[in-house]
């Protein structure tokens, strides 16, 4: 097993460290009511929702505890949250300590599927739920 250097434990106490003081701001101010977080140009352009969007909201309403309240705003982001845990865990473990995990996530064909589910999810999102009278 090969010794981690200096600096791969420095980046990983580091990503560790951003992540608290991200959780830690999403869980103090609301992005619904705070206007210093960044706005979906996206959105702002189309009116449409991007499949991002929603995103900080739900993970402000995860900070709180309200996972449904999450799933309201973002599904994808939610669903997709202990799969980058996993991949984070991974990671650091890797970064700190040399260890390699074993790998599903990683292989290619779980990128062309979530790629494929975020287009299904970007197009699904901004259907019409209801038909006209």
């Amino acid at each position: 097993m090969k010794q981690p250097s200096a600096i791969s434990l420095l980046f990983a106490a580091a990503a560790i460290g951003l992540a608290a003081v991200s959780a830690a701001v999403l869980y103090c101010f609301d992005p619904a009511s705070c206007a210093f977080y960044p706005v979906c140009l996206f959105h702002q352009m189309t009116g449409l929702q991007c499949p991002g969007c929603g995103s900080l909201r739900a993970l402000h309403q995860l900070t709180h505890g309200h996972v449904a309240a999450a799933w309201h705003f973002n599904p994808l982001l939610v669903s997709l949250l202990p799969v980058g845990f996993w991949l984070a865990l991974r990671e650091i473990a890797r970064l700190a300590a040399g260890w390699r995990w074993p790998g599903i996530v990683t292989r290619p064909l779980f990128g062309w599927l979530l790629l494929a589910a975020t287009v299904v999810f970007a197009v699904a999102r901004n259907l019409p739920l209801h038909s006209p009278p």
